[in-house]
């Protein structure tokens, strides 16, 4: 079998989801409770690659510490540390050395396949092109880069087209062989100061070697916004298998698909699936409703959330109204205050978006 390593992706400053990402690499940002990144380490794994390295910047300290050597997610992890966030290509530019003359797919760490890639790894190695790209159709090309194919070969990458020439958006996950060495060399930085993967592809496109597609049909996400992150967590969720390990009191009711952590404790409230509880948390006095993810030691008394994502340590007291829709940091007190006279009192960091109704 041909021997394929694995390159993720996972150095970029996710603007997009501050002020969370002030403190937390956005590849750690839970979905069902579980490390975005997690979810492409598995990816990577499952396609029977277990040799992978992860580019990383800034948030090394915290990435490194979140995966270790990979051992306990069944790979062996290396890191690249990249002084910058100087685009895809450049981060393909500074592995040369470690991936040598092996073929590789690359992953960017903030999506989610649902499906995996085995498929697409597998087509790649009966195949042998030298370029794979994975492709998906979508309603708004535009938003995208953008394939243009002759049958399955790609003849051309536009990156977010006024006028798309197609439908296929390239999703973020890419096979190479050691050809992309010769490209990532030869490209100059784009408009914004970076290597674009996209011009590196064209190179080797314009250059005559085999560029192919693989078109998936099943749901993927690129999680670099809010609403990404709660549709990922949503679709996630639905895929759940109940389990209850903590405790649940005679007076709350559990309907749907719900896993409760151990040490956790439900009292006089009400759980509709699909949701997920971690370890050691509390609930008291209070409705948890679908598509919602509550992490490990948190506190919820008195209160209502729906279609949430709420991460560790954080504490939801006694609020008047239902909390859906968000995604609220670690260690984060939310609670009603009934004293005299009424008032909104915030204190809000950086970047953050706050709406009163």
């Amino acid at each position: 079998m041909r021997t394929i390593k694995g390159l993720i992706l996972s150095g970029g400053k996710g603007t997009r989801l501050r002020p969370i990402t002030h403190t937390s690499a956005k590849q750690l940002v839970p979905v069902a409770n579980k490390p975005i990144l997690f979810y492409a380490i598995e990816a990577i794994r499952d396609a029977g690659i277990t040799d992978i390295y992860i580019v990383v910047g800034d948030t090394k300290d915290e990435i490194k510490a979140a995966v270790g050597n990979g051992s306990a997610l069944g790979v062996k992890a290396t890191y690249i540390e990249q002084e910058a966030p100087l685009g895809l290509a450049h981060a393909v530019k500074i592995s040369e050395k470690y991936l040598g003359k092996e073929p590789f797919v690359m992953f960017l760490g903030d999506n989610i396949i649902k499906d995996g890639i085995k498929n697409f790894v597998d087509e790649f190695r009966s195949e042998h092109p030298n370029c794979q790209i994975l492709l998906a159709k979508v309603p708004n090309p535009s938003e995208f880069g953008v394939a243009e194919l002759d049958a399955d070969r790609v003849v051309r990458l536009v990156e977010k087209p006024k006028i798309p020439k197609s439908d296929l958006a390239l999703v973020g996950v890419y096979m190479f062989d050691s050809t992309v060495f010769k490209a990532v060399n030869n490209i100059k930085p784009s408009w914004r100061g970076e290597l674009e993967i996209t011009d590196a592809i064209q190179y080797l496109i314009d250059k005559k070697f085999v560029v192919r597609s693989h078109t998936i049909t099943g749901w993927w996400k690129d999680t670099g916004k809010l609403e990404d992150i709660l549709e990922a967590n949503r679709i996630v969720l639905m895929a759940l298998e109940p389990r209850i390990e903590g405790s649940v009191d005679s007076k709350s009711q559990v309907a749907g698909n719900v896993v409760i952590g151990e040490g956790s404790e439900v009292k006089e409230s009400v759980l509709r699936g699909p949701l997920i509880i971690g370890k050691n948390s509390k609930i008291t006095g209070s409705y948890v409703g679908p598509f919602t993810s509550i992490h490990d030691n948190v506190l919820v008394e008195n209160s209502e959330i729906e279609h949430s994502i709420v991460l560790e340590g954080s504490t939801i007291l006694n609020l008047g109204a239902r909390l859906e829709g968000s995604l609220i940091g670690k260690n984060v007190v939310l609670k009603k205050n009934f004293s005299k006279p009424q008032a909104y009192r915030f204190m809000v960091g950086d970047s953050s978006q706050v709406e009163v109704y």
